[in-house]
């Protein structure tokens, strides 16, 4: 049985020009132990899907209009605030997207990372600090002791993603959600902390689902990956299954678009066009109108695409023109 079983989770956005379809009919699950991978373009609903879990979509205008998310045989979606406090910042914890905006510039981090053992562990003054700068120390923070009273703004980029990895783990949470965690990050960096978050998972047993647009960063760190366009989840696979055989044209899209896969000299591969309004729900195939890869001429025009099992194990939205080769 999958530690998180996600089911058909719809989440939209009713505003004053229309409502919003930010997230349609998403269903994944993980396992425990498991590092799983939702990517695409900004705007695709990868972090609202993740939100929602959590209940952090506001209410209004946000609305989680059906779908179940099972954990530990509480339902995520219809679980009271009171009951979502119990488990959000304990047992699933997530790193925010930009850690130079995540941290209270007001606050010193001692006061941070001891205010979640306060609220779920009970723990207080000295006792609290003093599993705070081990946490620190875990992450490679060093001299933890002292950098502890200091401010977000007297570390760097880098530290204070450590910061924010040490302050989603330091309750030894079951399940790590992480929004992006090495965006604005330089390369050399970014391979620290994800091989951080690596060694933290391992040490800990953690389960991890890990938002990103960076499929370099899936291919290194995620057993699944869910592919996601315009608020729905566009093939889903095994990372190995994914990289050899992508089926959707949006996944073979995104393939051709990294750096490494282009010839010195070649002009780098881009998507044309934008994604869609999601404020205008689609009875036809998104993709259609950006479809150079597979063959738009038969991209759906009366109905949504439907998530199918192509191959074994292996998903994929059932539109003849982005499945075609």
């Amino acid at each position: 049985m999958p530690l998180l079983d996600v089911r058909n989770l719809t989440t939209r956005f009713h505003t004053r020009t229309g409502v919003v379809h930010a997230v349609e009919s998403v269903s994944f699950s993980l396992e425990a132990g498991q590092t799983i991978g939702i990517v695409g373009e900004s705007g695709s609903g990868k972090s609202v899907t993740c939100y929602s879990l959590l209940g952090l979509i506001p209410q209004p205008p946000g609305k989680i209009h059906s779908g179940e998310a099972i954990f530990d045989g509480i339902d995520l979606l219809k679980s009271s605030e009171r009951g979502l406090r119990g488990i959000r910042g304990k047992r699933i914890s997530m790193i925010f997207q930009d850690p130079m905006t995540s941290l209270n510039p007001y606050l010193k981090i001692s006061k941070q990372l001891t205010e979640p053992l306060e609220i779920h562990g009970g723990m207080k003054g000295a006792e609290a600090l003093k599993h705070a700068i081990e946490s620190l120390e875990e992450v490679g923070i060093p001299d933890a002791s002292k950098r502890i009273h200091s401010y977000p703004h007297e570390f760097s980029g880098g530290m204070r993603q450590r910061v924010m990895i040490a302050m989603a783990l330091i309750t030894r949470p079951e399940i790590l959600i992480a929004d992006e965690p090495s965006t604005a990050l330089d390369v050399t960096v970014q391979k620290q902390v994800l091989d951080l978050l690596r060694e933290r998972q391992k040490a800990l047993g953690l389960s991890i689902i890990l938002i990103t647009h960076d499929l370099a960063v899936v291919s290194e760190s995620c057993e699944v990956v869910n592919v996601m366009y315009a608020g729905r989840i566009v093939e889903q696979a095994r990372t190995s299954e994914l990289f050899t055989n992508p089926l959707h044209a949006y996944t073979r899209a995104l393939l051709k678009s990294i750096p490494a896969t282009h010839q010195r000299g070649e002009s780098l591969y881009t998507i044309p066009g934008i994604p869609p309004d999601l404020s205008r729900e689609p009875n036809h195939c998104s993709f259609s109108p950006r479809n150079t890869i597979g063959d738009s001429s038969r991209c759906l025009t009366t109905r949504r695409p439907e998530l199918t099992e192509v191959e074994k194990a292996h998903f994929a939205q059932d539109c003849p023109g982005c499945l075609a080769k």
